[in-house]
Formats: C-alpha cells, structure tokens, sequence
C-alpha cells in the first residue's frame, strides 16, 4: 500500500507519459523540488509507478490507442482550473513522437519542451548525428553507413569489406525504423566477430524487409567503464542551463537492454559537457537531451555515440548529485525564463544495482576504492527515495537480486570490450 502523502500546490501541474524507471526519475524529481505528485498516464500499469508517492497513475488499457491517449490528456486538460499551467513530459522514444503528431491539439492545452518533428526524425538517425558531430568538430566513432533501401543498386556497399579488423558493432541508424522488423536474432546492438556474422546479418536484415539504414563501427575497445553519460536541458530561448555529466559503471547486458546504464558515477568533465553544448547551440535544441559517449582507452578520444531527444532513463543521477531537474524546464515553461546555468560536477554513485555486484565488476583498483568510499556517503538509489514507503523498499531489494541472477547468466565476468 502506498504510504500517505499531503502533496503541494505548486501552481501547476505535471503529467508524464509512459511507465517504469523512466517515468519513475522524472516524478521524483519534481516530489522533490516542489512536493508535488504528477499524474502518470500509461497504457499497461507498471508496479513501481503504483505505489510511489511521487505521482498517481492513469492507466489506459493495453490496446489503447493513439487517438485514446489523446482524448485522455485532453479530458485531463478540461478538468483543470481555467489558465492553470500544466507540463507534459515523457521520456520514451515512441512517446515523444506521439506528442509531436498531436502536437497541433495538445499544445492548445499543456506546455511543451521539446523539439519539433523535422528536428527529431534528423536527431534520431545516428548517422546524420554522425554527421552534425563531424561538422563540430566533435570526435565520433569511425562508421560505415549501409542504406538497405538501396539493396539493390549495383554499387550498394551492403556486402564490401569493412575497413576494420573484427570485432565490429553493428546497429540501427533508427531504431524507430527497426522497431517495425523482425527476424531471428534481433538485437538493439550486435557484437561481429567475423565477415560471415556481418554477412550473415546483412541477409537477415534484407530477408525482413528492413530499408532503413544500418551502422557499421568500428569496435572501441573498453569495459562499460570507459562510457559516459550527459544531460542536458536547453531553453525554448535558446540558452543551455543544466549540464551534467558521469561515467558509467556497469550497463545492462540483457539482449532487450544492451548498452542501457545502471551504475554511473558523477563529476566534473568539462570537455564533454563543453561539447554536447556547443552541439544543442548549433542544432537550435529545445527540451532536454541525453547524450552517449565512449572514451577510447588507446588515446583518451571521446567518441560521441548519439543523442535521445528526452532526459534519459537514469536522469535521477542529476538529481541525486544536487541538482533537480524539475527546476529547469519549470523555469523554462511555466515561469517563462531562464535560470543561471547550472553545470554539475559533485561526485555522487547512482545505481539500482548492488554495491557488491558493482564492484565486482571494476577492474581498476582506484576506481573500485574511490566507488567504495562514495557508496558509504554518496550513494543514490531512485527506489530508496527517502519519502517512498516499505513498498519500494522491498522492490529495490528483490531487483537488485533479479540482477545478480541476469549478470550470472549473461554477463558473468567484465570483458575488455563490454560484450
């Protein structure tokens, strides 16, 4: 049972869209700024968005469509006190472009704050990120961009020789393209270590109809270790007012979560925060913004991976290190200005996994001491949110024990490459 709450009247509200830890991080950190619940509006109900203090929860029905969620923001929309400001936040991919499509309807009645369709169809391809970055300046993996609508031209490079020795990475340039596919062995990202595994997927590929296009990178050595984590938010004025950045501890290692961070410590790195800013200036962002980097150990190159058009599922990192997210798209939407920019560096370790399991996993010594030492003082767990109840206290418990076991299985041991 949910343990009782007296929530503030900030003087507006807040509805996410979409469930889970996603969801979860954003409604903590307007709890905590403002006291506040938000109204969570989801299709299939999740547990941890049951029973959180932090908001309450509007469940649609698993066969909900698209037009359904709308008619339900907007009946949302009509309850509220005449000119009472409300936000509405997701932080899914798939959701963020169904707020651009009803963007005409929706804005009519919630606040905004994030980018228009033109801009986020170029920033969810890979490769045109690829391209911006090298525009900037800004290092990215070396890539060779493979477009499956084109399959059948003569010079279609789809089955050249890559310029790398194996192992490679292989992935989509966008993944609300390759949603839509479907053959054996599908993965969000793949690890080939042979011509005949590359070849052999370019088959797959063509054989499930995919005519998106499909990256080819070079494998940059490194545990999960050498990747970095930025957010950012950037005003609908155009000024970047919160940078932060961390490196990553441990990721997920599941097929259907590969890459996906759950161990992350903050601090101060300002090249990377230096650079995702100079990219949101010369993109004309608008909202907030998750950027993947991996440092290459072999020369301390920082290689841009992409950007996703929302806060990031472990955004708690950033409010945890002391700096609420909430308060800077309020400032930017309801209030109608801009706050002093904020870049964090305070050290904080983030993580929804155990301590123990993390540390098994890190192989340099100074940092397996330093992340010992932070996790008696600094250590942050969204599930043990102080004002949360007895509820999610036993879920962080029993989830760190479902990892223990998934690491087992899929991951037993870290690897030079994170594969």
């Amino acid at each position: 049972m949910r343990p009782p709450s007296s929530p503030a009247d900030p003087g507006f509200d807040v509805v996410v869209l979409g469930a889970g830890l996603n969801s979860l991080n954003l409604t903590i950190a307007f709890h905590q700024q403002y006291g506040m619940r938000c109204t969570t509006v989801v299709r299939v109900p999740v547990a941890m968005n049951q029973h959180t203090v932090t908001s309450d929860q509007l469940v649609l029905g698993a066969d909900a469509t698209d037009e359904q969620m709308r008619d339900a923001l907007l009946e949302l929309a009509a309850r509220r006190p005449a000119g009472r400001p409300a936000l509405l936040l997701t932080n899914a991919d798939s959701l963020i472009e169904f707020i651009d499509r009803f963007r005409e309807e929706l804005e009519q009645h919630y606040l905004l704050a994030q980018v228009d369709g033109a801009l986020l169809s170029r920033l969810a391809d890979k490769a045109e990120f690829a391209q911006i970055c090298e525009q900037l300046g800004i290092g990215t993996v070396p890539t060779v961009i493979v477009d499956f609508s084109r399959a059948e031209e003569t010079d279609w490079n789809g089955e050249q020789e890559l310029p790398w020795s194996y192992p490679v990475v292989g992935k989509a340039a966008n993944t609300a393209e390759y949603h839509h596919v479907d053959f054996p062995g599908k993965r969000k990202v793949f690890f080939l270590e042979s011509r005949e595994e590359h070849l052999d997927l370019v088959r797959r590929l063509r054989g499930s109809g995919f005519t998106g296009r499909f990256l080819f990178q070079e494998l940059i050595p490194g545990d999960d270790t050498a990747e970095r984590s930025i957010t950012a938010y950037r005003s609908s004025r155009g000024k970047v007012t919160l940078l932060c950045a961390a490196q990553v501890l441990l990721g997920e290692h599941t097929p259907e979560a590969l890459g996906r961070p759950a161990a992350m410590v903050t601090g101060d790195f300002p090249s990377l925060t230096a650079a995702a800013e100079r990219f949101l200036d010369a993109v004309d962002y608008v909202g907030f913004a998750n950027f993947d980097v991996k440092v290459d150990p072999r020369t301390g190159a920082e290689c841009f991976f992409e950007i996703n058009p929302r806060i990031g599922r472990n955004n708690y990192y950033v409010t945890a290190a002391g700096e609420s997210v909430a308060r800077h798209v309020v400032a930017d939407r309801v209030l109608d200005q801009d706050i002093a920019q904020v870049v964090v560096a305070r050290e904080v370790l983030y993580s929804i996994l155990p301590v123990s399991l993390v540390l098994r996993y890190l192989r340099d010594p100074a940092l397996r001491t330093r992340i010992r030492r932070l996790a008696r003082t600094g250590l942050r767990n969204p599930f043990r949110y102080r004002p949360e109840g007895l509820w999610m206290r036993a879920y962080s418990v029993v989830s760190g024990l479902n990892f223990v076991r998934k690491y087992r299985a899929v991951y037993p041991r870290p690897t030079d490459t994170g594969f």
